[in-house]
């Protein structure tokens, strides 16, 4: 079976059609936990009212951390009742079709990260702004080439993990979607299983990204640092196995 958690901020206009997607591109047993921050939320009543209409089990959990992408995520984490757990945004961006795949890697290979990625051969973006992207393409690259890391896409949020991973990593970041590179740099920095496979990024074309590049920036630099810093570490366990 497979958690999806899906954070959502006034997502109204694009839910339905992610969990048509979901629908279309999902075969494994599934739970959607969609996490909102408000009772006020205009995604919720629309949840509520199509949930029924789904073969999966939708699930509306209110955040039980605090306000924020960072907070919802981490209260899917904790509210997932699968031993796979795949992070979504409900805006549409991710490249749902590579979810059989993700699943299949976690589930049948036991990797505890695979990533969605848009820099490896096959994978791509289209839209969104071009520093961000710049800055993102440029993160993934160098810990791919310089540290190591398995990945070229490290910044992504649509990523699966294996539950067990989850419950026995300590999640530092208080940010916001930096808690993606958080869980891949320890993941790998501590000899766990880490992969990934091409996905297409698309931009949103309704609603409002909560994306705030400047004020989370140093967030992702403390996880990019760290991954250089702790590369030593996982040279020495490469080489003592």
């Amino acid at each position: 079976m497979l958690s999806i958690v899906c954070p959502v901020y006034n997502e109204a206009d694009n839910i339905e059609r992610l969990f048509d997607r979901l629908r279309a591109s999902i075969s494994v047993a599934s739970e959607v936990i969609v996490v909102y921050d408000r009772d006020d939320d205009n995604t919720v009543p629309v949840v509520r009212t199509v949930a029924s209409s789904y073969p999966f089990n939708i699930r509306l959990v209110k955040n039980m951390y605090g306000r924020g992408a960072l907070n919802a995520i981490k209260t899917g984490f904790a509210s997932a009742q699968s031993a796979a757990v795949l992070v979504v945004m409900a805006d549409l961006s991710d490249d749902l079709t590579s979810a059989g795949e993700m699943y299949r890697l976690v589930a049948e290979q036991g990797f505890d990260v695979v990533c969605g990625s848009r820099y490896m051969r096959g994978g791509r973006q289209l839209g969104g702004p071009r520093l961000k992207k710049t800055l993102s393409r440029l993160a993934g690259l160098t810990l791919h080439h310089l540290c190591g890391l398995p990945v070229h896409d490290v910044t992504n949020s649509f990523k699966m993990y294996r539950r067990d991973f989850l419950d026995h990593v300590t999640i530092e970041s208080d940010g916001g979607f930096e808690i993606g590179m958080e869980l891949v740099v320890k993941a790998h920095v501590n000899g766990g299983r880490v992969t990934e496979v091409p996905s297409t990024w698309t931009d949103r074309v309704a609603g409002k990204s909560r994306f705030q590049l400047w004020r989370w920036l140093p967030k992702y630099l403390r996880w990019y640092f760290y991954a250089f810093r702790r590369r030593g570490g996982r040279r020495a366990q490469a080489e003592a196995s």
